[in-house]
């Protein structure tokens, strides 16, 4: 078995990153969590027609711990992410960016426009641009699944977290939320993800002072590159109206919205994910 591709990132700390398929320019995902990049597998299949490359970001599967806990805050790996194109010999990257990782996406193109031939956001996060999510719209999307048998104790638990009022376990009630179909794969997927997660890294990701959504905001209307913006229908974490916000903060970016998908949409129907993407990245001008 081939030694895991890993280079320095900008501390010394090593990271690593995964290869699959081997056809033309990289795209490169930055996973959400932080967690090991292993959940994003091959993006349903895309990697049968593009090199998808997924990082595994500091602290997480097999990149190394780095020796300053403060280098986990998300505008500090925005570094990573550029020793990362380095490596790779890109002058402008393809970038990908799913939940969280869309965070730490979006500040790397603030941060290093230039770098960027195109954008993918999937079921992105907003916190590094700071568009807020009404629990109305949460729920609204929540009661779409009104027919499903877990929806009753899932849907008191999104209640109270909205409410601010959530408690221990409501996390764990409100995942069926998080998939399309909360099936036996859509639940050991969840089960590996907590599994996965570096949960200090995840608090240190987030930490004070690593989002300034102003100036990311100011930054990115100024973006010059293609963006997609993917919503899953059924995603109660990035609801398809808040997405549609997301995207309306770029110059030259469109929204799609999966149907019937939830915050993995390459689970739920991995041709449409996969086709998708392919048709947007070979139709878009770099």
């Amino acid at each position: 078995m081939p030694a895991m591709p890993t280079f320095a990132a900008h501390d010394g700390t090593t990271l690593a990153y995964h290869v699959h398929g081997s056809g033309g320019r990289p795209l490169v995902c930055l996973p959400g969590g932080p967690q090991a990049s292993a959940y994003l597998g091959d993006l349903g299949g895309l990697s049968a027609h593009r090199r998808v490359i997924t990082l595994d970001p500091r602290g997480t599967g097999e990149s190394a711990t780095p020796a300053d806990a403060a280098t986990y805050r998300c505008d500090r790996q925005v570094a990573d992410v550029e020793a990362l194109r380095a490596h790779l010999g890109e002058d402008r990257l393809d970038l990908l960016g799913h939940c969280g990782g869309a965070n730490l996406a979006v500040q790397y193109a603030a941060r290093h426009p230039a770098r960027i031939a195109r954008l993918l956001l999937i079921t992105p996060s907003t916190r590094a641009t700071g568009v807020d999510i009404a629990g109305e719209a949460r729920r609204e999307v929540a009661r779409s699944r009104a027919a499903e048998p877990w929806f009753a104790e899932a849907y008191a638990a999104l209640e109270r977290i909205t409410a601010g009022e959530g408690r221990p376990g409501d996390g764990t009630l409100i995942a069926p939320f998080t998939y399309g179909r909360w099936d036996a794969p859509a639940r050991a997927h969840h089960a590996e993800g907590e599994r996965r997660l570096n949960r200090k890294a995840a608090a240190g990701f987030g930490a004070e002072g690593a989002f300034d959504p102003a100036a990311t905001r100011a930054a990115l209307k100024a973006l010059d590159a293609p963006v997609l913006v993917l919503a899953g229908e059924a995603d109660v974490a990035g609801p398809p109206p808040a997405m549609a916000e997301v995207a309306r903060l770029f110059r030259r970016a469109g929204l799609v919205v999966q149907p019937g998908a939830g915050h993995f949409p390459w689970l739920d129907d991995p041709l449409w994910f996969a086709e998708t993407l392919r048709n947007w990245l070979d139709q878009t001008v770099r």
